[in-house]
């Protein structure tokens, strides 16, 4: 037990509070149990240390932050950890990368009933099922998914910016002020191709030559390792599961086709639309369908994303097509707390079942959505927004 304590004590040592993110308020650290899923690289291990160091500091006993990939864990259960860690007064045990942990759903419940005045936070994969059919948790577990970085954070991080964040409702009723404070503290434009090419995993400054080859690491490693052990993906399948990422990566946003897909991977047409889904959970893609009220589990959506931008520049071996980029990033950064479907025949994604949008440059204009209420254009290379036209990167600052 000491051990995990002294390692504990080293990784708080190490641990920066020079930039935490806003994702820190937004969550219920009172809540009895809670769960913070997200894909590698957003910073979940990292944000869990720093509440660590900041609400008990360094040296506590209160708190224990433990990783279930740790050696330690070869030898000891999390129950028995568990157990000494509340003998000893323990209050707060936080457990990191779960998904690693066989069985963790099964022990995680019965901690909670042995020692129910004893918090228990868990952290993994997006793939992370707090619903799992061996303990479902969902009744005692708050759950929260943590995403990249926006591009307001971007500019924290990178720029040393600091600027609020705004709800869509918000942007989109008072756009000019909005965008009159952000251009007082910078050039919004100077820097959000950046943003879209290197800007929302924040480990790009740790090794900036390296980023996208680690997007594409981290990629693989999800494909090969994740999904076999926690979607039940068949391990010789994953070459082709890697196929058709590279597919999607070059085509994007993909007018689906799943007969075509499936031929051009060698895959059943069900399996693909099965291994889709599972690539979504992951954090790989985003599935844009016309009419989320009907949608089933084997329905074809309507357009495939990559899940951000950096992706796009990570895997496509052709240049990227930056009106792909520009649709990759607003589905991404509107889909963190707003629920989009395609459009159809008019605008190119619809928000929330109010808002449609149009996306394009500079002169996209309102010729397919003109007679439509509730609509906007999203324009790239703007810096004010004129009338119902709102800059593409003001999307950046939903959270």
């Amino acid at each position: 037990m000491d051990a995990l304590f002294d390692r504990q004590d080293a990784m708080l040592n190490a641990t920066s509070m020079d930039i935490v993110r806003s994702f820190m308020t937004h969550v219920n650290w009172n809540a009895p149990m809670l769960s913070i899923r997200g894909p590698r690289g957003v910073g979940k291990s990292t944000l869990l240390r720093q509440y660590v160091k900041m609400k008990y500091g360094v040296g506590t006993e209160i708190a224990l932050y433990c990783s279930l990939d740790w050696s330690y864990f070869t030898q000891h259960s999390m129950l028995e950890v568990a157990d000494k860690f509340h003998k000893r007064g323990g209050k707060v045990l936080i457990l990191d990368e779960a998904h690693k942990y066989e069985g963790w759903s099964r022990e995680v419940k019965e901690m909670a009933e042995v020692y129910p005045d004893m918090q228990i936070i868990i952290s993994g994969s997006s793939l992370l099922k707090i619903l799992d059919g061996d303990a479902d948790l969902s009744r005692r577990c708050m759950g929260y998914d943590m995403p990249g970085l926006s591009y307001r954070e971007y500019l924290q991080f990178y720029k040393g910016i600091e600027l609020s964040h705004y709800t869509l409702e918000e942007i989109l009723s008072s756009p000019r002020s909005i965008a009159a404070k952000v251009n007082e503290a910078c050039r919004p434009l100077q820097h959000f191709h950046d943003y879209l090419k290197n800007g929302y995993y924040p480990f790009y400054l740790k090794n900036p030559i390296d980023y996208h080859a680690l997007i594409e690491q981290t990629t693989n490693y999800v494909i090969d390792v994740e999904l076999p052990q926690l979607r039940k993906v068949d391990p010789s399948n994953c070459r082709k599961l890697k196929a058709l990422l590279y597919v999607l990566a070059q085509q994007v946003p993909f007018d689906v086709d799943i007969t075509k897909i499936a031929a051009a991977v060698a895959l059943q047409r069900n399996t693909v639309l099965e291994y889709l889904n599972h690539m979504k959970d992951a954090k790989l893609i985003s599935l844009i369908y016309s009419d989320l009220l009907s949608v089933k589990k084997m329905q074809k959506p309507d357009k495939i994303f990559l899940d951000n931008p950096n992706m796009l520049y990570a895997l496509a071996t052709t240049p990227v097509q930056i009106g792909t980029a520009r649709e990759c990033f607003a589905v991404n950064q509107l889909s963190y707390n707003h629920t989009v479907e395609y459009a159809k025949t008019q605008g190119d994604i619809k928000v929330d079942g109010k808002w449609t949008f149009e996306i394009g440059g500079e002169k996209k204009s309102f010729a397919q959505i003109a007679d439509l209420p509730d609509s906007f254009v999203l324009a790239d290379d703007t810096e004010m927004p004129r009338g119902n036209k709102i800059p593409l990167w003001m999307l950046g600052f939903l959270y």
